[in-house]
């Protein structure tokens, strides 16, 4: 009977953004960090008498531009965005999407403390 050798992944790194690097190795050559300010966060009525509500966020992005977005957040993304706007402000998205439509993708959105 043979044994197995387990080998374990450690990573040691001297910069200050390892952890956003290997992050983003393990997901792909494609993705990047993103980081923002939320400067608005609520919800909206489509129909005034309708009891179904949709979510709305706009963000100041640190590397220029402002979004706002309505609609299609999802309960989790949600509670994560709440989070963040009522402690720091600060959220980051981890996208691989091209151009500016990184703007838009929460797949990967993490409060920022």
């Amino acid at each position: 009977m043979s044994k197995e050798k387990q080998t374990s992944s450690k990573m040691k790194r001297a910069d200050a953004n390892a952890m956003d690097a290997a992050q983003a190795e393990k997901k792909g050559a494609d993705f990047r960090w993103h980081y923002g300010r939320i400067t608005r966060l609520g919800t909206y009525a489509v129909f005034p008498d309708s009891p179904e509500n949709r979510r709305t966020v706009s963000v100041i992005w640190e590397e220029g531009g402002l979004t706002c977005q309505h609609g299609e957040i999802s309960d989790d993304q949600w509670e994560i965005l709440k989070m963040s706007f009522g402690s720091t402000g600060m959220i980051s998205v981890l996208s691989d999407r091209p151009d500016e439509e990184w703007m838009y993708d929460l797949r990967f959105l993490e409060a920022v403390r």
